[in-house]
């Protein structure tokens, strides 16, 4: 296997990498040769589970480093990125920084017998799914943790244009960040930085599970999908592999579809 990434003293950092698509993300870069920082937030339970997974993309040869805090709070943004300047130097600078978190309100606007959305609901949910993107952009940006060719990948939802039961604030969320991504791409080309969103196809993750009527969202996806799966979270990390290569220096501003065609019926 060619590790490209190698040697060359470049980071991942994905926030919410402990699981789902930001998990096999970074095994797929570290299998590459790019080292990985890992920002997430899990209760103790789920330690030791999470600490095998980690333990893998060690065994990869790669530095390592992870933080359980809370990505969206201002100061815990600040501890972790003066952690970073510390450990890095002058010499290792973040390639690829990826943004797979989730956290919002999945209620409905209207019911007569469970919590409906609020103003407050729509606020937690834009803020941490897609404000919290160009948070991070800009804070990483003016602490100067950024290589001269790096790249910005998130992850959206085919609910960023259709409406689907409890989705409406993620669905905001999923538009903000596709927004966000743009102009990320284009005020931040000058300094060599390129955006890009993954509209992932429906993924049998944790994330998935928690909408209500999953199980049909999967029934449905199975009989749409024109290769007859779903989505693995392998799939969209090998996406945003082939978009951390100087091969995809070309590419910004864009939402690409990795679903195997799910969005074509």
């Amino acid at each position: 296997m060619t590790k490209e990434f190698k040697n060359k003293n470049q980071w991942a950092l994905i926030l919410g990498g402990s699981s789902g698509l930001g998990l096999a993300t970074a095994k797929k870069l570290a299998k590459h040769g790019m080292n990985i920082c890992i920002v997430h937030r899990n209760p103790r339970m789920q330690e030791d589970e999470i600490q095998a997974e980690f333990k893998i993309i060690k065994q990869q040869g790669v530095a390592f480093k992870s933080f359980n805090t809370d990505a969206f709070k201002p100061e815990k943004r600040t501890a972790v990125i003066e952690a970073l300047q510390s450990e890095f130097g002058s010499q290792h600078k973040i390639k690829t920084f990826v943004h797979s978190v989730a956290k919002g309100n999945l209620k409905p606007m209207a019911s007569e017998d469970s919590p409906v959305l609020k103003h407050d609901d729509f606020a937690l949910t834009i803020n941490a799914m897609g404000i919290s993107l160009y948070d991070w952009t800009k804070a990483l940006f003016d602490a100067k943790l950024f290589t001269e060719d790096t790249r910005i990948i998130s992850f959206t939802s085919e609910g960023n244009s259709k409406a689907w039961q409890n989705y409406a604030a993620v669905s905001a969320a999923k538009v903000t960040l596709e927004a966000i991504t743009r102009n990320i791409a284009l005020e931040f080309a000058p300094f060599g930085i390129k955006a890009n969103c993954i509209q992932a196809g429906v993924t049998d993750t944790s994330s998935l599970r928690m909408i209500p009527g999953s199980e049909k969202i999967i029934e449905h996806t199975l009989k749409r999908n024109p290769n007859k799966r779903l989505t693995l979270p392998e799939d969209v990390a090998n996406a945003v592999y082939l978009l951390s290569k100087d091969e995809a220096a070309w590419i910004t501003g864009t939402v690409i579809p990795v679903d195997g065609g799910e969005h074509l019926s």
